[in-house]
């Protein structure tokens, strides 16, 4: 495969689109400065000016959210799993339908596998930008987003209605709901029953991994963070490796599905049969599957890559309670 070839199937950090308007709280006083990018997949952005960069399946989506200080995403549920790494910034996620049942703070190169079925959001605490990327389960990532119902109501109030068919429409652009298109319903008392309030005690332990742990664990050989035999147990339907400069391997080799290279910390150096790029942190290189190649520090200093690939496991439910 030649260098030009890859290159498509490189998305630059420098080069990701940004989606001011990919969600319900889009004006949302406290969540109206989020910034949606789409990688990998179509992900589950509710609005049509989300711009897609790379649209090959892979079996799961990635996506990234930028947001100033103190800007947040509001409580909402998926049905496939959600996995964050923050790349940039000091970051606080919490969990339950007002958010109140748990929290936990991460910092950058910490991993977090939000269970399925509970409310979760997440904001920027730190003092700058920050950017957090992500991987939702399957190809159509579990049919779009829950949203908690008070978030759904604050939106309408100012003037963002989200249709049955998954839509947004913006009232403030003198949008309306088409015909034979109705207000996706809040959910009622007994559906809101059914969504876990776990504990930091319940969630922590088993879904949270600190950077400098996994940089110690990587050494001498790459380590599973989220997978059936990773330190995260979980079976997702994908498996998030990590490496550092003293597991990188020189030996080429090859996967039989498309895998995910996203550099945390250091330049890494990428070849494969016909060419090489070097890729940065926030860079995410899409690697074609049965295609030869390795991935190596590119300089001296610290340096840390996620490796994410698909397996065969349902995309489904992870929170067993």
């Amino acid at each position: 495969m030649t260098p030009q070839d890859m290159e498509t199937r490189i998305v630059r950090y420098g080069d990701l689109h940004p989606c001011k308007t990919a969600f319900i709280d889009a004006h949302t006083p406290g969540s109206d400065q989020k910034e949606n990018f789409t990688i990998i997949g179509g992900g589950v952005s509710e609005s049509p000016d989300q711009h897609v960069h790379i649209a090959i399946p892979h079996g799961f989506n990635i996506g990234a959210a930028g947001q100033p200080p103190k800007c947040r995403n509001s409580l909402h549920s998926h049905r496939t799993a959600e996995v964050f790494f923050v790349l940039k910034g000091r970051w606080r996620f919490f969990w339950g339908q007002h958010g109140t049942a748990g929290e936990v703070v991460l910092e950058e190169g910490d991993i977090i596998n939000i269970p399925t079925g509970i409310f979760r959001g997440f904001e920027n605490i730190g003092t700058d930008y920050g950017m957090i990327m992500a991987i939702l389960g399957g190809d159509d990532a579990g049919g779009g987003v829950i949203w908690a119902p008070h978030v759904i109501v604050d939106a309408q109030e100012h003037g963002l209605v989200l249709g049955d068919n998954g839509k947004l429409y913006d009232s403030k652009k003198g949008q309306r709901l088409p015909d034979g298109v109705n207000p996706m319903p809040l959910l009622t008392p007994q559906e809101l029953a059914g969504y876990p309030e776990p504990s930091a005690a319940d969630v922590v332990p088993g879904y949270v991994a600190r950077y400098w742990d996994m940089m110690a664990m990587a050494d001498p050989a790459p380590v599973v963070v989220i997978g059936e035999t990773g330190m995260l147990r979980d079976k997702p339907g994908f498996e998030v490796a990590f490496m550092n400069r003293n597991s990188a391997d020189e030996a080429m080799h090859s996967h039989d599905r498309p895998s995910v290279l996203m550099p945390m910390r250091g330049h890494w150096k990428v070849n494969w049969d016909g060419g090489s790029a070097t890729l940065a942190p926030g860079d995410t290189m899409s690697v074609p599957a049965d295609l030869m190649h390795n991935a190596i520090p590119a300089m001296t200093g610290e340096a840390s890559l996620f490796h994410i690939i698909a397996t065969d496991d349902a995309a489904g439910a992870t929170w067993t309670g």
